[in-house]
């Protein structure tokens, strides 16, 4: 299950059976999903005793203590079941946001807000899952929180680019180093979720839907590899707009390459760039423009490798299709042979049929 965000105590119903009784009703908001528990004062005077025996000492904020005359006044007094509703909340926030993580880990804790077991709640985005076996519901929640690190890591790698662009040297190195920490984190977490897919593939999920979720996590660490070389190699337009080549080198001036290539506003002055092979005339963009050999050498390769990337999943896709497809002509080839078998059982039948109603005949 994702992390815990908020924990409200929003309302309060009666109840006749299996006697009269109040019920508080608490909602659990996630980073992904929220869901709510119905539980009455009795529960929480349980879970308080529990976690105070578990602890060592009892949560930070008091249980709403209990009054006198309750069996007789707490039905019906609107008041009393009021302050008790904010007290209770106020109890459970306490326990989530304190410093000390004896209570909110606590099993009974997790078990009083309907957690999975093997998904603690923490407060703030840093819900990891731990070697114990997910839920099914909790390991997508899981892949959920890891898309949205991953676009939080897309995030810092475009501020890094845009202060780069600004001039912003510090800044925009404080942004690829944020990127780069919170990749290194999300990496460690999809290891994690793959070992999780083993384990519910082992406990019987069905082969489809074990194929569609290991094609997910395929797909994460496609995100994180492409990522991940975005945060190593430096924009080339980031470097352009400092004066520097890809190389670190300082882009040629104005009047050197006037020297070299010639005016191209003087006809007859501007001599053509040929430093690629082949007689086609080459087309220069604004990235490639000011570039020297080796800029030009970087940039080919790390469009080689986005490319080679592309390809493997397209790739990917094709091998899955071709296995469907072969699952597909399969399952037609015996269906026409069960077609098969029936028309000729439909044959004998008739047959039999026919000579019986012709002896049928000379009986009568």
């Amino acid at each position: 299950m994702a992390a815990i965000q908020a924990i409200y105590v929003k309302g309060y119903e009666e109840r006749l059976t299996p006697k009269p009784h109040t019920v508080y009703r608490i909602e659990i908001q996630a980073n992904v999903r929220s869901w709510q528990m119905w539980r009455r004062y009795s529960e929480f005077d349980d879970l308080h005793t529990e976690l105070t025996k578990s602890a060592g000492s009892p949560p930070p904020c008091p249980l709403p203590p209990k009054h006198k005359f309750a069996l007789l006044r707490s039905h019906n007094d609107s008041k009393l079941l009021e302050e008790r509703k904010i007290g209770l909340e106020k109890y459970l926030r306490a326990i989530l946001s304190s410093k000390d993580d004896r209570w909110r880990e606590s099993f009974a804790f997790c078990e009083f807000l309907g957690v999975p077991i093997g998904k603690t709640p923490t407060l703030g985005g840093n819900s990891r899952a731990t070697g114990m076996q997910f839920t099914l519901s909790s390991w997508l929640d899981e892949h959920m929180e890891l898309q949205a690190r991953i676009r939080e890591v897309r995030a810092d790698i475009n501020k890094r680019d845009t202060l780069a662009d600004a001039g912003d040297i510090s800044a925009s190195h404080k942004a690829n180093v944020s990127a780069k920490t919170k990749l290194a984190g999300v990496l460690a977490r999809i290891g994690t979720l793959g070992e999780g897919l083993r384990e519910l593939g082992m406990h019987g999920l069905s082969e489809g839907e074990l194929q569609r979720r290991t094609d997910m996590v395929a797909r994460l660490q496609d995100d994180c590899e492409k990522l991940g070389k975005m945060v190593t190699v430096a924009r080339q337009s980031s470097k352009l707009s400092a004066g520097l080549t890809a190389t670190g080198r300082r882009a040629a001036s104005e009047s050197d390459r006037e020297a070299l290539l010639g005016n191209p506003s003087i006809p007859g002055n501007f001599r053509p760039v040929t430093r690629i092979f082949g007689a086609s005339q080459p087309k220069e963009t604004e990235i490639t423009r000011p570039l020297d050999d080796h800029g030009l050498l970087n940039l080919q390769q790390t469009q080689i490798l986005q490319q080679d990337s592309q390809l493997s999943q397209l790739t990917a896709i094709l091998q899955r299709q071709r296995h469907l497809g072969e699952a597909i002509s399969t399952e037609i080839a015996g269906q026409i042979e069960m077609l098969d078998d029936l028309s000729n059982e439909v044959d004998r039948v008739g047959a039999k049929l026919t000579t019986t109603s012709r002896q049928m005949n000379r009986l009568g």
